[in-house]
């Protein structure tokens, strides 16, 4: 697959696959491993890094293979976000991994509906930027809010498909498409990402066709029945819907258009 460019960061996969909500590590480096992505997202709150055994996640990541994406999932004010990027960006210094440049910034609004927080958000990117980090920043899909992020130094903006672990797809396909025109004029190459929402394989190539550059998920791996296939499902999605919007679809008509021509057609006339 093609690849493309997040600043310093060159994805060849543009699969983002989240490390939450997994029965097992083992299960998660399984389903990791068949999505073959390349970027892997980390929730770097210390009660999410370590489990009630004391093993830390990171132990079941290949730190060589994979770039980790340190997000700031569970804050709620953009002076916990900050705070918990610098802590991620520390973190993944001492491993010696190139993720702790960037970080996928979540502020939400609420533990109901966890969708973003727009004046937090705002906030904590003008903020991060100042302190060098590359960010990406988890959006609702409303172009304007999307913009003024773009304009704060946010490397991507990611617009939800719909609300965090809902699985009900791309909601609003137009919003994406809004979002995706808002962004990218006058720098066609501007990295978007959808994240969230993200049920199905179908869902993934939705959004590709659609001209995201990427999909970021989670959940709709992690609770699929078999996570592993279901990884494995997504992977393929994205390459298909990638190639789809390069391809370009053919546009909707209201009738019917004949696969092949009526004219030359072999009639049969009675009593010939």
């Amino acid at each position: 697959m093609d690849p493309f460019r997040i600043r310093d960061f060159e994805i060849r996969n543009r699969l983002f696959v989240g490390t939450g909500k997994y029965a097992t590590y083992d299960l998660m480096r399984r389903a990791l491993e068949a999505s073959d992505c390349q970027v892997v997202t980390v929730a770097v709150r210390r009660e999410r890094l370590v489990d009630k055994e004391g093993r830390s996640l990171l132990d079941f990541l290949d730190l060589q293979k994979y770039i980790i994406l340190p997000n700031t999932a569970g804050c709620f004010t953009a002076e916990d976000a900050i705070r918990v990027s610098l802590l991620g960006r520390d973190l993944l210094e001492k491993q010696g991994n190139k993720g702790a440049g960037w970080v996928k910034l979540e502020v939400l609004g609420d533990k109901k509906t966890l969708l973003p927080d727009p004046v937090g958000t705002l906030e904590a990117t003008k903020e991060l930027v100042k302190e060098g980090f590359t960010v990406l920043c988890y959006s609702s899909d409303d172009p304007i809010a999307a913009r003024r992020l773009k304009e704060a130094g946010a490397a991507s903006v990611m617009p939800a498909g719909s609300p965090i672990g809902s699985g009900q797809g791309i909601l609003n396909p137009l919003n994406i498409s809004l979002c995706l025109e808002t962004l990218k004029e006058g720098d066609p190459t501007y990295p978007v990402i959808v994240d969230a929402g993200v049920g199905t394989a179908s869902d993934v190539a939705i959004a590709m066709e659609l001209g995201a550059d990427g999909v970021l998920l989670n959940t709709g791996i992690a609770h699929a029945k078999d996570p592993v296939k279901m990884a494995a499902a997504m992977k393929h999605a994205l390459e298909a819907g990638r190639l789809a919007h390069q391809a370009g679809r053919i546009p909707k008509k209201r009738y019917a258009t004949a696969s092949s021509p009526f004219e030359g057609v072999i009639s049969y006339i009675p009593g010939e």
